[in-house]
């Protein structure tokens, strides 16, 4: 819409904020194994920080192991170093090119902190839809002062805006109650 806001702008940025929350939920421990979880990690390799994913193959085996099978043996060792300074509370067992990776089960008071990371994760999601709401209705605001639309136009503009940020919000609550079930999952 050349006159008002660009909602397919709008709608973009707000479905980056869900994909940026559904990124930071994968990488939650939730005491099943997945090969999210080891995402963040960067491996000292080559002379540069790169992430495991490019010197190494990160498989699921089995429920509760992690296998991350390295392609140059000279970089076992940094993988593993990596992996244990991570803070994620991994120990991984080296076997040959192969480290394997044992997750424990996870504790209730872990359960908890997690659940509250996951909340915090949810908030920052929804502050940046509320960011985008904010600068439609900025957009809005100044188009509608320049005389570009009408008073009417720009309330019902900014209704579809404000129904786009409560839809997302609920997409990132409904996702949120998810996480916290798996998580709480025993």
């Amino acid at each position: 819409m050349s006159n008002g806001t660009d909602f397919n702008d709008i709608q973009r940025r707000m479905e980056g904020a869900i994909n940026a929350f559904k990124h930071d939920l994968a990488s939650l421990r939730t005491g099943r194994a997945s090969s999210n979880l080891l995402d963040p990690i960067q491996v000292q390799a080559y002379g540069s920080a790169m992430p495991i994913s490019q010197v190494a193959t990160i498989s699921v085996p089995e429920p509760r192991m992690i296998s991350v099978n390295v392609w140059d043996k000279s970089m076992v060792a940094a993988v593993d170093r990596a992996i244990r300074e991570s803070n994620l509370g991994f120990n991984p067992i080296v076997d040959g090119m192969t480290l394997r990776i044992p997750l424990p089960e996870l504790n209730e008071q872990r359960r908890k902190e997690l659940v509250k990371i996951a909340h915090t994760y949810a908030e920052n999601a929804r502050v940046a839809a509320r960011h985008v709401r904010r600068d439609g209705m900025d957009h809005l605001k100044k188009a509608q002062k320049d005389g570009d639309i009408s008073e009417d136009e720009s309330r019902v503009q900014s209704d579809k805006v404000q129904k786009l940020t409560d839809d997302t919000i609920s997409t990132i609550d409904s996702l949120l109650s998810g996480k916290e079930a798996e998580i709480m999952q025993v």
